[in-house]
């Protein structure tokens, strides 16, 4: 959940195989497997390798747009909700300095909740089933960049509501100037339970760009701690361009993926004691983009298939290239592009996607796609790209 937006965005491409994805797919240790409202649906999950190349040249068109936020839309990330799966809800920054927000919105995209007075939030993911003092809670976290922190916010599991839970969550202290802005986050919960913020400064060098914190409770509040720097960085064009801003983590996969925005996708172990944590596993999608990589989403369809969704940040009709999720870790650890897709969305930075039930509306699920120049989100259901994106 992850990207930019006063840049080109680009169109949104899947790859299915003959079949209609359907279903609420597993990540294997997800705390959203096997609960109510969030079933598990495996058909079409066979990914077959994701070899896949045609590209779909229809545009699809989004079921729901958001109320808009006031200034500059920018990430969004999907809570679901696991009791009452049509209650669940889409965050969403306004990215300004100072009277920037965080917005949460219903599946219908009315706006029922706004945190005010965030200085330039960037970024926001969501994690489950963090342990608060004597019960577990389902967690926000955002990057507010101008303010050098994190803003942690436990969520309601019964009414939605976000409080805030910061504790010390002042980050990247060390750096100076740009380097020391937060801007991408991605959230990793590991099959033991600790939960780590994966984090993209909005500067940094050649080597160690991206800071992990690990998440610990304290008194009733959230408090960050560093445990690793890593990560690849291509450095800036001529003209100075160039960043990472979008992250995505594949929980059950155990991988972390960020655009670096003029290169392509880096993969890499998101587990900080993992052996070989600190070695890239693959650069995806080197070529084809005509914006810059943008957003980044997992859309499970079993506990090892599914896809990788990564914006290609185009004005007016961003494209998706869909990626097989590749949870191989031999030699088909790079994630091969299944197809190509045109949406509507205009320069998206940021989107989200889930397989998960989320009722009647949605029973197989959503993408997200921030909309720049309406300063909006427009919600896609999957059925749309499970349809017409089928290869014959």
């Amino acid at each position: 959940m992850r990207r930019r937006h006063n840049k080109n965005m680009r169109r949104f491409g899947l790859w299915l195989v003959g079949l209609s994805l359907v279903g609420c797919a597993g990540t294997g240790n997800s705390p959203l497997d096997n609960q109510p409202g969030t079933r598990f649906n495996s058909a079409g999950a066979n990914s077959a390798g994701g070899r896949g190349t045609a590209t779909s040249v229809q545009e699809l068109k989004f079921s729901i747009a958001t109320d808009p936020v006031s200034s500059d839309a920018d990430d969004p990330a999907i809570w679901v909700n696991r009791v009452a799966p049509e209650k669940s809800l889409i965050l969403g920054t306004d990215k300004v300095e100072t009277v920037g927000g965080l917005y949460v919105f219903g599946l219908d995209g009315k706006i029922i909740q706004r945190i005010e007075n965030l200085d330039r939030p960037n970024n926001v993911d969501v994690e489950y089933d963090f342990q608060l003092g004597e019960k577990k809670v389902d967690l926000a976290v955002l990057t507010e960049r101008k303010a050098g922190r994190l803003k942690i916010y436990a969520i309601d599991q019964s009414s939605g509501k976000l409080e805030d839970v910061s504790g010390n969550t002042q980050i990247l202290g060390e750096a100076e100037g740009s380097a020391k802005e937060p801007m991408g986050i991605g959230l990793y919960r590991r099959e033991d339970g600790a939960t780590f913020a994966i984090v993209a400064p909005k500067t940094g060098g050649k080597t160690n760009y991206m800071a992990q914190y690990r998440l610990s409770e304290n008194n009733g509040k959230v408090d960050l701690k560093l445990v690793r720097r890593f990560g690849e960085f291509s450095g800036l064009d001529q003209e100075g361009n160039g960043e990472i801003e979008a992250v995505v983590v594949d929980d059950a996969a155990g991988f972390v993926y960020y655009s670096d925005e003029l290169m392509g996708i880096r993969k890499y172990w998101a587990d900080p004691d993992h052996a070989g944590a600190n070695q890239q596993i693959a650069l995806i999608g080197a070529s084809g983009y005509q914006g810059d990589r943008e957003g980044l989403g997992i859309y499970s369809t079993s506990d090892t298939d599914g896809y990788l969704l990564s914006a290609d940040q185009i004005e007016k009709k961003t494209r998706v290239f869909v990626y097989s999720r590749a949870v191989e870790k031999g030699a088909d650890a790079a994630n091969k592009l299944a197809k190509i897709v045109i949406t509507e969305a205009d320069s998206t930075d940021g989107l989200d996607t889930t397989s998960r039930d989320l009722g009647p509306q949605f029973p197989n699920g959503i993408v997200v796609m921030m909309d720049s120049v309406n300063k909006r989100f427009l919600i896609y259901d999957w059925r749309v790209f499970s349809q017409a994106l089928q290869v014959k």
